[in-house]
């Protein structure tokens, strides 16, 4: 899951329900590897220098040479025409150029444009984690022209054996092809990064193995690609925000717990392998201070035991089916400790909501975090608790773990409270939630995420969705991943606007009547502008009442969902047939009409440019006579 604060992003006038519009910038990484086992190192690096929002790297070659401090490893790279140019010879050679430094938390986006491929399977890439000297084992964020393949869009490393480990592949919604520019980002906090294409979020991953000291990186394989715009920009870390247009995170409560013995290790594998971004358990001691992994106080429901949790032994309760209650098909499933837990998510993938249920001393938390810190997992997983005790002291013990309260009911100052708490995230109840959706904005102004439980439906969704929040612990994980899947394949429900007539650069004269036209998408109203005057769709422009040269119209589209805005500027032209028509048509004294057109046949344009002004207001109507004087003077320059 991961959602984290970054640099505020430029946002579109009018953004929904002023939650989203005041969200502290924001990015998403995030999930869960929802296959082959994947071996997942947690990084353990410091934070980078650099303050959030500060552009690391601003790159748009127009000084011609490879920037300063720009290492082409291998392969051609020339910069050309204010682009940089990365040649592979064959689809055999990974060719690459290193720059920028090691972050831990950070964007990179990047404008991409296949110039030419020797197959439609060759690819690009957004370095991700490279050694400055290019040597292996890196991570990068791959792009095929034909990228709307299966995999199309991937996550992979290059290991120090020279080979592939593709942790997650996706399908972009349109094809780069060749000869189109693609903008594309990936946005990476620790191990976890969301692949953006055109804007829109295709893919996540929690897969990430970080180096101490690796930099960024541009790859090309068996293609040219040009690169334009390159940006490194440092993000927040440790924030858990949504960014407008992500979808949710989603969090499966107690495991895939609607379709397996809840808080066990099967229903971990199942809400992993359907998707889910994040595990939410349950933590509780035995007697003997083992973390173990049950939700009641007793084992009664859950297992074929009974009894008290903290009055049964490590030995005792593994000795217990938990699995026989749900389904046959479950018999001999046990409660598993939360190193097993910890043990399985760091080697198959997938991270862990971890609730610390029910009063908790200081050292029994003490000994939560000591089994997180032992299975190398600090990166990883999320403490949450009603227990405000239980969350100071994990503040005192690992300032570094994020925190969430959970809360039935809203606080009268749910910000005040996350700033006293030290709060990465507040998780209220979604009902609670949805009947005070205004909290949601001041939280996201504080920096902090908004994480609803229990909500299982997709009205609910939404709802939840509509007001802002970022990330729903649900007992139905796998269809909130579908849902999210249409989520993020919707069209979008920002306005749109386009001036079609006069199409934008027209060159118009004088005999010509074009009316104003405009296509507009999500819109409620159209407003239009000529020259900075009020004006209307479907207004037929009459030219002979323009002055010559430049016009400009401008419109404006305003929807539930924002404004958009789009501007052609017209020249309105002088020419020989045109002021024949301005004449013919300018309601003059059909002696003066005579008069007029026999001197534009002969050309004699100054003359015609005087009798015009003679016989303003008399002959000819004054309105159309200046006009007429005015074309007549211009081609007489001519």
């Amino acid at each position: 899951m991961t959602v984290l604060p970054a640099s505020p992003p430029p946002r579109r006038a009018g953004s929904r329900l002023g939650a989203l519009g005041t969200r502290a910038a924001a990015s998403v990484a995030a999930l869960a590897v929802t296959g082959a086992a994947v071996a997942v190192a947690v990084a353990t690096s410091s934070p980078a220098t650099a303050e959030p929002g500060s552009v690391v790297v601003s790159e748009n070659f127009s000084a011609g040479s490879l920037p300063a401090g720009w290492h082409a490893v291998d392969g051609t790279w020339r910069v050309e025409n204010g682009r940089l140019y990365g040649t592979s010879a064959s689809s055999s050679e990974n060719n690459k150029i290193t720059f920028g430094r090691h972050l831990n938390d950070f964007r990179l986006e990047a404008t991409m444009r296949f110039e030419s491929v020797s197959a439609a399977t060759r690819w690009a890439s957004l370095g991700i984690d490279v050694p400055a000297s290019g040597a292996t084992p890196w991570w990068i964020a791959t792009m095929r022209s034909g990228t709307t393949a299966a995999n199309g869009l991937e996550f992979a490393q290059r290991t120090t054996a020279n080979a592939w480990v593709v942790t997650n592949t996706a399908s972009a919604p349109s094809a780069a092809g060749t000869g189109r520019d693609v903008r594309v980002a990936v946005e990476v906090h620790g191990n976890q990064a969301r692949w953006i294409f055109d804007g829109r979020e295709a893919m996540r991953t929690s897969s990430l193995q970080r180096s101490a000291d690796g930099v960024q990186g541009l790859f090309v394989n068996g293609a040219t690609v040009s690169y334009d715009d390159v940006t490194v920009t440092e993000l927040a870390p440790n924030g858990y925000l949504r960014p407008e247009g992500s979808p949710f995170t989603v969090i499966a409560h107690r495991g895939a717990s609607a379709a397996a013995p809840e808080n066990t290790l099967v229903a971990q594998e199942i809400a992993r392998k359907g998707g889910a971004d994040w595990i939410e358990n349950d933590v509780q001691p035995s007697r003997d201070g083992i973390p173990f992994i049950l939700h009641d106080g007793t084992v009664d429901r859950t297992t074929d035991g009974t009894g008290n949790i903290r009055d049964l032994t490590a030995a005792q309760i593994k000795a217990l089916d938990a699995g026989s209650w749900f389904g046959p098909q479950y018999v001999g499933e046990r409660v598993p400790t939360l190193a097993e837990q910890l043990a399985d998510l760091r080697t198959r993938g997938g991270n862990l909501l971890v609730e610390i249920k029910g009063r908790h001393t200081r050292d029994e938390v003490a000994a939560i975090i000591q089994v997180i810190r032992d299975e190398q997992m600090m990166g990883r997983v999320f403490i949450q608790s009603f227990e405000v005790d239980a969350l100071k002291y994990t503040y005192e013990l690992a300032p570094e773990l994020p925190l969430g309260l959970l809360r039935s009911t809203l606080d009268a100052d749910p910000v005040a409270i996350a700033k006293e708490l030290h709060l990465t995230a507040y998780n209220p109840d979604g009902n609670a939630l949805l009947a005070k959706p205004e909290v949601v904005a001041p939280l996201h102004a504080a920096g902090v995420a908004v994480m609803a439980w229990t909500m299982d439906s997709a009205g609910l969704w939404q709802r939840l969705e509509r007001i802002g929040t970022d990330a729903i612990i649900t007992n139905r994980a796998a269809e909130l991943v579908g849902w999210n899947s249409a989520f993020v394949q919707r069209a979008s429900a920002d306005p749109t606007v386009q001036i079609t007539s006069p199409v934008n650069g027209a060159r118009l004269d004088r005999a010509q009547s074009p009316v104003i036209a405009v296509a507009a998408t999500n819109a409620d109203t159209v407003t239009v502008t000529l020259d900075g005057k009020r004006s209307a769709v479907g207004r037929k422009l009459d030219l002979a009442r323009l002055t010559a040269g430049r016009h400009t119209i401008t419109t404006e589209a305003t929807g539930p969902e924002g404004t958009a805005t789009a501007t052609s500027t017209f020249t309105v032209t002088v020419s020989q047939a045109g002021l024949g028509y301005l004449i013919l048509t300018s309601g003059a004294d059909p002696a003066a009409v005579t008069a007029m057109t026999t001197k534009l046949a002969h050309a004699q344009y100054a003359e015609l440019a005087t009798y015009a002004d003679r016989q303003a207001g008399k002959l000819v109507p004054a309105e159309f006579a200046s006009v007429i004087a005015g074309d007549a003077r211009t081609l007489a320059l001519k």
